[in-house]
């Protein structure tokens, strides 16, 4: 059965960085496994990280759905939006991607959202792994776009304010109507001493910390020079940290 992990937390606290790093991990240490990413962040760059390039997202494939002159005589709506976001699936040798995008314009998605809903139902059938880069509102999870989750990993950086924020979107998780079965937090830009000053806040979260990632050179290093994070060699403090965590949670 297909299994759904899903990582939150606000804008800049690593959320993508994490992801990347933990679909690295993922295929190198859940080995024979199908693995589809899903960047549901409006600011989408998990592609980036990744190494991969995007041509279209699903906002702007569905967005061709509100006009009626786009859909081809006697083709069956269901069928052309169904058409229209398999053109979105970026197909690579490790890790299959869907990116979201954000709004395109006024007006209802309520239909092309259903269909879009009953989609990754379908498609996340094919897949061992579903990971979800969200959004800081979780929108999708709330309008229950993406199925269901199994596990997620609610990401902050190492600042009261972060863990704070951290704290707020676990209690948004726990008013979603869908259940997600597993939650951890994990810590990042972590320099000695880090965790035991933010250990008071960790604890006022109500999260279990299932692990931190040290702030580290080679990141900042690929970031400046525009390389895939996913491309991090073995040595890299933040690749070693999210294999740590990646075993604790996939036991």
């Amino acid at each position: 059965m297909t299994k759904y992990v899903a990582v939150a937390g606000k804008g800049g606290v690593g959320k993508t960085t994490f992801t990347a790093l933990l679909l690295r991990q993922m295929v190198k240490g859940l080995q024979s496994n199908s693995i589809l990413a899903v960047d549901a962040d409006p600011n989408a760059n998990l592609n980036e990280a990744l190494g991969l390039e995007v041509t279209a997202t699903i906002s702007e494939l569905l967005e061709d759905t509100k006009n009626p002159k786009a859909i081809p005589t006697g083709m069956p709506k269901d069928v052309f939006v169904e058409y229209k976001l398999q053109q979105s699936l970026i197909e690579s040798q490790d890790i299959d991607l869907l990116v979201m995008g954000g709004p395109q314009g006024p007006g209802c998605y309520c239909y092309p959202n259903d269909l879009l809903r009953k989609y990754l139902e379908t498609l996340g059938d094919n897949y061992d792994y579903v990971t979800v880069d969200t959004e800081a509102g979780l929108e999708h999870i709330s309008r229950r776009t993406i199925p269901r989750i199994d596990m997620m990993f609610v990401i902050s950086d190492s600042s009261a304010r972060g863990i704070r924020s951290a704290g707020r979107v676990h209690e948004l998780i726990k008013g979603l109507r869908s259940a997600v079965d597993e939650v951890y937090l994990v810590v990042t830009k972590t320099t000695e001493g880090s965790l035991d000053s933010l250990s008071e806040e960790i604890d006022k979260t109500g999260l279990q910390l299932i692990g931190d990632i040290p702030l580290d050179p080679m990141v900042v290093t690929h970031d400046l020079e525009g390389r895939p994070l996913y491309t991090l060699p073995d040595e890299s403090l933040a690749v070693q940290a999210v294999e740590k965590i990646m075993r604790k949670a996939f036991k």
